[in-house]
């Protein structure tokens, strides 16, 4: 008897690992170059200036130097496009690839040295003279406002533009409610830290009039449009090469000044170019994110049914709106009634401009910073009206026979999403069981050998499946293996080994007949469209179930002509097509009649993956220090194809959203200078930080829009992080009546929380 392929939902090693762990991995600057000049960028020092001269004649003259690129080299200076949420009122704030006249941050492009060695152009770097006028910084969100100092003289304002969320009718809701409560909550600006800095090889060929961009990851067709378009070429005649990647998390793969200039300098000077970045390029030139603040005001009936939810935020977004700047705003209005049954809600956010890096998309963009408002403001009402912060959150979240549950449509955007499938319910008992929830409650607010305890849970929603579609290539190999070429990137999330998971079960083959999975290149395939907003499986995934079924299909047309008979009669059978009376015909003799299938999954509809978190903290009231000692993580995925990347995926994410709740800050002074330019200064999570991370999936209800019931899941792990950590920081101080209202909560905050409350 035959056995059924089942590779989806096993715990399959990832097939990545076994090259890195050998030292094999090819990231950017593992990429034979012998012959390549390389690159360094002259940076600015200053937040907020005219450029009134720059003299690059003794860098020229410093040795191996092969040239000093201006925007006066560039001519007419391309501006990076945006890739989302593109309106007219965006456009006069996008980014030059190279300062032209002026100076926005620290850290703004303003010249590209190119020599021999590395060492060469950073020498030379420090022989260019400017003559920058220094202009009053915008500093932060009340210099934004006042628009005493404005950084785009055209526009005359710094603020850009108020995104709405409008559901229902707010202001009736408000009216005459039994209770209220109006809070602010701010959430601090930090981003994703990649193991490896970003970095590009650009190689032109002038004989065939062709551009070879190695580096490029996470949305590489796009990025390939943009650069066509700035360096006058057709699209064809770029090729992007996909390295590996220790980790993209929304930041890396993004279009940068630099993906311009590194191939601009290899087309001019007819030569490979590299360009890899130091620690602190990346920390002041790669997108930051988050910056958030709100003030949010709630009102419930006594019994603490939520009858609406209205308020007013900001985000900071730094200097310039690059590819995806308004993503996060955006979805912070969209999901700020989470999971939860809010039926009217008016919330507002402005988009301001100041002297900052330019801000982005991070893992859980906009998600992270609303949870945070959300559960934060849910557990002060709770505990006023006098209900068990459980019950709360139980008796408001939206129940499955309310499915699909429409979200807030967003304006001007005119964006709007739906819920698919869930039973919130079920995910949250999940939660407080495996926690021990009954138990630790008695430990709430408890002082035990010096630490006050506290513990919080709190519930959100995941968004992913981003389309509008993806496309995917399979080829039948002379030796009866299967190439897979997908539109999806690698941006370390295992996309090689549940690709093949699912390409073996659609085809019903060993994984090992699966010969290798190929990704993002542009090589592979006539058009992709990358990975973000946890896409990949969901669409990349589909697209293969398709083309597997094509497969299929030739496969059995060819073996029938073969065997002389109807292609129904044929089944395959491993390294077989099978026909009547078993006679057969190998796989590997079929491959010479160039059997190859193409697949397109295409869909509107979003998915939804939901959960609960719960955290278990103590607090050192003498010093501040917020220890972790226990963190549960339910959430429900739809459809588990590999359990151990998604528990990869999901502690992943929790750490780094520890990060953000507890260390995390990239920092400015009032001059708009950066103050966390190195590891020392910026502080990440290490390995001994938080031993005790738990996190269980569930594929309780799969999704109803695409063939595998697959819903994104490289995100939920983060967005209920802050919110979970402050309430329990807030229910450990209780005593002091701490009000944890602000991010990230560093020893110094909480102590000072401690102090306010003697």
């Amino acid at each position: 008897m035959r056995t059924v392929n089942s590779f989806i939902g096993s715990p399959v090693e990832r097939l990545e690992d076994l090259r890195f762990l050998r030292g094999r991995g090819q990231f950017v600057d593992d990429v034979p170059s012998p012959n390549a000049l390389h690159a360094v960028i002259l940076r600015s020092s200053v937040a907020h200036g005219r450029i009134r001269a720059i003299d690059t004649a003794a860098a020229l003259q410093r040795p191996g130097v092969r040239a000093v690129i201006t925007a006066a080299d560039i001519g007419e200076v391309p501006v990076i496009t945006m890739r989302q949420e593109l309106i007219d009122e965006f456009k006069p704030y996008q980014q030059p690839v190279i300062a032209d006249g002026k100076v926005r941050y620290v850290g703004e492009p303003i010249a590209l040295i190119v020599a021999r060695t590395q060492g060469q152009a950073e020498d030379a770097l420090e022989h260019i003279v400017l003559d920058i006028e220094q202009l009053a910084p915008v500093a932060d969100r009340a210099a934004s406002r006042a628009n005493q100092s404005v950084l785009f003289e055209m526009t005359g304002r710094n603020h850009v533009i108020t995104l709405s969320a409008i559901k229902g009718d707010a202001a009736a809701a408000f009216k005459d409610a039994p209770y209220t409560r109006r809070e602010h909550f701010f959430v601090q600006r930090f981003s994703a830290v990649t193991m490896e800095t970003r970095g590009l090889l650009a190689e032109w060929d002038e004989a065939k009039q062709h551009l070879t961009v190695t580096g490029m990851t996470k949305v590489v067709f796009h990025n390939r449009a943009i650069l066509a378009k700035q360096m006058g070429l057709p699209e064809e005649q770029i090729t992007m090469i996909e390295a590996d990647v220790g980790g993209g998390f929304g930041v890396r793969g993004e279009f940068y000044p630099e993906d311009f200039l590194i191939p601009f300098a290899a087309k001019r000077l007819s030569a490979p170019v590299k360009w890899v970045e130091d620690r602190r390029e990346n920390l002041i030139a790669s997108n930051h994110a988050r910056d958030a603040e709100c003030e949010l005001e709630i009102a419930c009936d006594r019994d603490g049914a939520i009858r609406g939810l209205r308020g007013k935020g900001a985000v900071d977004l730094g200097a310039y709106l690059r590819t995806n700047g308004a993503t996060a705003a955006r979805n912070s209005a969209q999901v700020l009634t989470g999971p939860y049954r809010i039926a009217n809600l008016h919330y507002e956010v402005d988009l301001l401009m100041t002297n900052k890096t330019p801000s982005g998309t991070y893992r859980g963009p906009g998600r992270f910073e609303a949870d945070f408002f959300r559960e934060r403001l849910f557990d002060m009402a709770a505990k006023d009206l006098g209900i068990d912060r459980v019950a709360f959150r139980r008796k408001n979240l939206i129940a499955e026979h309310e499915m699909p549950w429409e979200l807030p449509t967003v304006q001007p955007l005119d964006q709007g999403t739906q819920t698919d499938t869930g039973d919130y319910q079920v995910t949250l008992d999940h939660c407080l069981h495996d926690f021990g929830w009954t138990e630790k409650e008695k430990l709430q607010g408890q002082l035990i050998d010096g630490r006050y305890h506290g513990i919080a849970v709190g519930c959100y929603l995941e968004g992913g499946g981003s389309g509008p579609r993806e496309n995917v290539r399979m080829v039948l190999e002379t030796d009866g293996t299967v190439s897979l070429y997908t539109g999806s990137s690698s941006v370390g999330q295992g996309v090689e080994t549940v690709m093949a998971q699912i390409a073996a079960d659609a085809l019903d083959m060993p994984m090992s007949r699966i010969n290798r999975v190929q990704h993002g290149s542009t090589i592979y395939l006539k058009q992709g469209y990358g990975s973000y907003s946890s896409r990949s499986i969901v669409m990349g995934g589909s697209a293969i179930v398709q083309a597997a079924g094509f497969l299929k299909d030739a496969i059995r047309t060819a073996a029938a002509k073969r065997l002389q008979c109807e292609a129904a009669d044929i089944a395959i059978d491993s390294d077989n097509a099978v026909g009547p009376n078993r006679a057969s015909v190998p796989l590997a003799s079929l491959a010479a009649d160039g059997i190859a299938s193409e697949g397109t999954y295409s869909s509107k509809h979003r998915t939804y993956s939901y959960g609960a978190h719960a955290a278990h903290v103590a607090v050192d009231p003498g010093t501040g220090h917020v220890a972790l000692i226990d963190y549960m993580a339910t959430e429900d995925v739809g459809r588990i194809i590999n359990p151990l990347t998604l528990h990869g995926q999901t502690v992943g994410a929790i750490v780094q959203g520890l990060g953000g709740a507890l260390l995390e800050d990239l920092a400015y002074d009032s001059e708009g200078q950066f103050l966390a330019g190195s590891l020392a200064d910026y502080l990440l999570p290490t390995a001994s930080d938080f031993p005790v991370i738990r996190a269980h999936a569930l594929e309780e209800k799969p999704a109803p829009h695409n063939p595998l019931g697959a819903k994104g899941a490289g995100e939920g792990g983060i967005i209920p992080v802050g919110g979970v950590i402050a309430n329990a920081v807030a229910n450990a101080l209780a005593s002091f009546a701490a009000k944890p209202n602000v991010l990230p909560l560093t020893p110094p905050r909480v102590w000072a929380l401690v102090q306010g409350g003697r």
